[in-house]
């Protein structure tokens, strides 16, 4: 079969229309038609798109007589182009804002007990309304990380072309000299703010921060959105830059859930 004869059987297969395979491979209708119809062949980043989608070798995409499926030599890692890298970071960001906005509502909604301790209906009222708020954000990231689009990246060995990497390396290390300063203060707010309560429920400071309840426990809330937020937006780069690490460690993990697994039987 040629390469358009196998693109074509390919897409059926997976049950694309022309349209939605142009949509995923970030080119029109009328070029995946071209290469069907044996007119041309796409670039070689589209090759390793192609490949990737179809989990098919370049061989067998290029070659005649070549399995479709790759060999565990050829199976080296899932190739990430610059347009797919930044949607996941720019996903990452998105994601990360509801879970922090998440967990700082749900701790902001104590604040309203603390100020009207003396009035049920009204602090009731507010806990439930920011309670609620905060179990939205949650759902809405649960929501948008359902989305499979970027699953491969979290399992698979990736594979960059060296210039982009090098320039997300460069981007990593620029984020690290922003944020890690940032991560130290959200966590130097809730440490703040817990060590308050702490004192004050080992009866050290015999009542004299019982008045900045509210302040602490607005604190503390910040704090938890700014190291949610600042820590999830490096994992992503680190991810990306640092994936060999990443795939050891998920690796190790899916060993020992093995070894676990042999010990209860």
């Amino acid at each position: 079969m040629t390469f358009g004869e196998k693109l074509l059987k390919l897409r059926k297969e997976k049950g694309l229309s022309q349209e939605a395979l142009a949509e995923k491979l970030n080119t029109t209708r009328q070029a995946v038609s071209k290469w069907e119809n044996g007119q041309g062949y796409p670039e070689t980043e589209k090759l390793l798109m192609i490949g990737n989608l179809f989990e098919v070798s370049m061989d067998y995409l290029l070659k005649e007589t070549v399995q479709p499926h790759p060999n565990e030599e050829e199976a080296r890692g899932y190739y990430v182009n610059k347009e797919t890298a930044e949607a996941y970071l720019m996903h990452e960001r998105r994601t990360s804002k509801f879970v922090a906005l998440g967990f700082g509502l749900l701790i902001f909604s104590t604040v309203p007990y603390l100020v009207f301790k003396q009035e049920p209906a009204i602090y009731t009222f507010l806990i439930i309304v920011i309670a609620v708020l905060g179990i939205g954000m949650l759902v809405t990231a649960i929501s948008i990380d359902g989305d499979n689009t970027y699953k491969a990246l979290k399992k698979e060995p990736l594979l960059f072309d060296p210039g982009y990497l090098k320039e997300l390396a460069a981007r990593y290390e620029q984020a690290k000299r922003r944020c890690n300063p940032v991560i130290v203060v959200g966590v130097c707010l809730i440490l703040t703010g817990g060590l308050a309560f702490l004192l004050e429920k080992k009866e050290i400071t015999s009542g004299i921060l019982v008045p900045y309840y509210p302040g602490f426990a607005a604190m503390i809330a910040v704090g938890m959105y700014i190291f949610v937020r600042t820590l999830a937006v490096l994992e992503a780069y680190k991810l990306l830059v640092k994936n060999e690490e990443h795939v050891n460690r998920l690796g190790a993990k899916l060993l020992k859930r093995a070894r676990k697994k042999i010990e209860d039987l």
